[in-house]
């Protein structure tokens, strides 16, 4: 394990243009395996992630500066700096941040790194399925993709 600082490290933007958010992956910096951590800056009027939960990983949300709109299981809150929040590994852990503010909202996104995991997107009616590196590695994965729910076959279809 190794002291990092995050003024060290580069922000990371995805590769979509129709997320905005910037990230650290600290605990990847650090040589974390089991538990990882990303600071997060969401500028003002983005979103993060679409909505999801996973089966395998629990995650959770800590507040460092902003404020902002969670979209929590079905439900929405405020949140602000100091706030916390556990998103557990299944449905009830469904979760989306909204930066509703006028200024970026900056939180630290935890999580345990699994594998494999799903993630279900209820609004999209798809999931997502990783083998061999859990989401949010840069590790080489030997299976993964992104269905429809109702794309479902018989088990011995085509066998």
């Amino acid at each position: 394990m190794t002291l990092i600082n995050t003024d060290d490290l580069d922000w990371e933007r995805p590769e979509d243009e129709r997320a905005s958010w910037k990230r650290k992956r600290l605990a990847a910096a650090a040589g974390g395996e089991q538990i990882g951590c990303s600071l997060y800056l969401l500028p003002s009027g983005e979103r993060s992630w679409p909505y999801h939960y996973h089966a395998n990983n629990e995650e959770a949300m800590y507040v460092l500066s902003g404020v902002g709109t969670l979209r929590l299981d079905g439900e929405t809150c405020s949140v602000s700096a100091d706030d916390y929040v556990p998103f557990p590994a299944d449905e009830s852990g469904a979760h989306r941040v909204i930066n509703d503010g006028d200024e970026p909202l900056r939180y630290l996104l935890i999580s345990t790194m699994s594998e494999p995991d799903v993630t279900v997107y209820p609004d999209s009616e798809k999931f997502g399925v990783y083998a061999g590196a859990p989401p949010g590695s840069d590790a080489e994965r030997t299976l993964d993709g992104y269905y429809r729910i109702d794309d479902d076959v018989d088990y011995w279809d085509g066998e």
